[in-house]
């Protein structure tokens, strides 16, 4: 019984790993970017009233995200209502916000999940085998803690999930049809319902910030052209130049010129309306210094500079996919291999000039070498894609004896990554939990706080004129009776 229905032990190793990580996701305080974003702050309230950038199409205005107002949108009704919601259900006011917190994140993880499980194994089922063994692969990559501030898919702030890895389980979405034709022979359907969510996508991922525009202008363009180019050669030479390019543009699959043309277009807009951003005039670095600082952030980013827990992480995930380049290209028959090894080529090209063009979209202080897990994410999830599938065919069309040993290599890689992804003690929102109720008891105007830890911000608040915003949010939430303003000061020893 147990050799028909072993897939079922796979099944309940994600509902574990899923369990998990929900409970963990529940556990981060909250970061500073929420209350503004939500109540919203006056800077934030323009980018609500001009959804496409038309202000800065029109007018030349300079504003804060200008296109990134879905992203904005996304968490202002979410955790408008949500958190209400859930207090109806019996919930107290501080769990809403951080269950909220908790749901929005695991959506995210279990929609990446799902999409690079179906590209992977071409099964739409979850309960199927193939499925879920291409899922059980991909789960021990997603780290809530262990190599989170390295390669995490899933940040712990809330916001930064919402502008990173949200539009990007979305693009991941978007691309699914093309990578099951392109990697399965799928054939590409043209229904109106696929038109209609493809280009809903399109209109909703073009204005989410600069991260998924960057990818899109990478990967649309060079499909169509490739696509094109293979049609326009295929058609006879004795054709007059002009007339055999026409032909072979309309050769090109409708639903894929529409999508993709259209995608780039709006992209290239969302880039141009971003170049008003006033959040990039914070801090100012010269574009061949943010070049400089590049390969410090490359080699920062191999070698755990960011937190010495995540040393050699990303080093981690690069070496599989090498590993399994060099065991596709050994062991694998020449076309399955010639294949694999293209697909690699071309993640490689991808990274590259993704990280050329990353230098381009601005410099952030928190963000001092260009970059970090939330920057280079597009790479992370092709790197996991790349390892995944190739692990996947590897296990399946090895010779038993060699399967056996790959298999056995492959358990004890992923056990690596879902042993490292430990729940740290530092990551408890307990600190915070504890301010919330001292701020509710409170009897003062405005109440002093001891600066133990964050409380909604990025660090400790010393000006109470600096909480209005999350006074006035905490009283909507109810978790505060009045909006009631505080300041945080260090507690003087005896």
């Amino acid at each position: 019984m147990l050799k028909r229905n072993w897939h079922y032990l796979l099944l309940l190793f994600l509902l574990l790993d899923l369990s998990y990580s929900f409970w963990h996701y529940m556990q981060f305080a909250l970061d500073g970017d929420l209350a503004p974003i939500v109540w919203p702050s006056e800077s934030y309230a323009r980018l609500l009233h001009d959804p496409f950038g038309l202000g800065v199409l029109l007018d030349s205005d300079v504003y804060a995200a200008p296109n990134r107002f879905f992203a904005h949108y996304t968490i202002y009704v979410y955790f408008r209502y949500v958190p209400l919601l859930l207090q109806k259900l019996m919930l107290n006011p501080v769990d809403s916000v951080y269950v909220a917190c908790g749901l929005l994140k695991l959506a995210v993880h279990m929609l990446v999940v799902y999409v690079l499980a179906v590209a992977v194994s071409n099964s739409v089922s979850v309960l199927s085998k193939r499925f879920l063994v291409a899922a059980a692969l991909i789960t021990p990559f997603f780290q809530t803690s262990g190599f989170n501030n390295a390669m995490g898919i899933i940040d712990w702030s809330i916001t930064y999930t919402a502008f990173y890895a949200l539009p990007m389980s979305l693009l991941l979405l978007f691309f699914l049809p093309f990578l099951r034709a392109a990697l399965h022979g799928e054939p590409l359907r043209e229904s109106w319902i696929g038109y209609v969510g493809l280009l809903g996508l399109v209109l909703l991922l073009s204005f989410n910030g600069a991260i998924v525009p960057a990818v899109v202008l990478i990967v649309c363009p060079t499909v169509l052209l490739l696509c094109w180019y293979r049609r326009f050669a295929a058609r006879p030479a004795t054709e007059p130049v002009w007339p055999r390019a026409l032909r072979a543009l309309g050769d090109v699959p409708r639903i894929l010129l529409v999508s993709f043309g259209l995608f780039s277009l709006l992209s290239l807009y969302s880039m141009f309306i971003g170049m008003n951003n006033s959040e990039n005039l914070w801090v100012s670095l010269p574009l061949a210094e943010r070049y400089k600082r590049v390969p410090r952030g490359l080699l920062y980013l191999f070698t755990g500079y960011y937190q010495p827990t995540d040393k050699y992480g990303y080093t981690f995930l690069a070496a599989l996919a090498l590993a399994n380049v060099v065991a596709v290209w050994r062991l694998l028959p020449a076309p399955l291999a010639g294949k694999f090894l293209t697909v690699f080529k071309w993640l490689v090209l991808f990274a590259a000039v993704y990280v050329l063009l990353l230098p381009l979209g601005g410099y952030r202080s928190y963000r001092e070498y260009i970059i970090r897990r939330d920057t280079i994410l597009p790479i992370t999830l092709g790197l996991i894609g790349f390892v995944t599938l190739s692990a996947y065919y590897l296990l399946k069309h090895l010779p038993r004896p060699a399967q056996q040993r790959y298999a056995a290599a492959v358990v004890a890689c992923l056990a690596l990554f879902t042993i490292t992804d430990r729940y740290k003690a530092s990551e408890s929102n307990t600190c915070e939990r504890s301010l919330f109720a001292q701020l509710a008891a409170s009897s003062e105007p405005i109440a002093r706080l001891p600066a133990t830890c964050t409380l909604m911000d990025w660090r400790p608040v010393t000006d109470y004129h600096q909480s209005g915003i999350n006074a006035e949010l905490l009283h909507y939430w109810g978790i505060i009776k009045t909006p009631k303003r505080y300041y945080q000061q260090e507690e003087l020893n005896p």
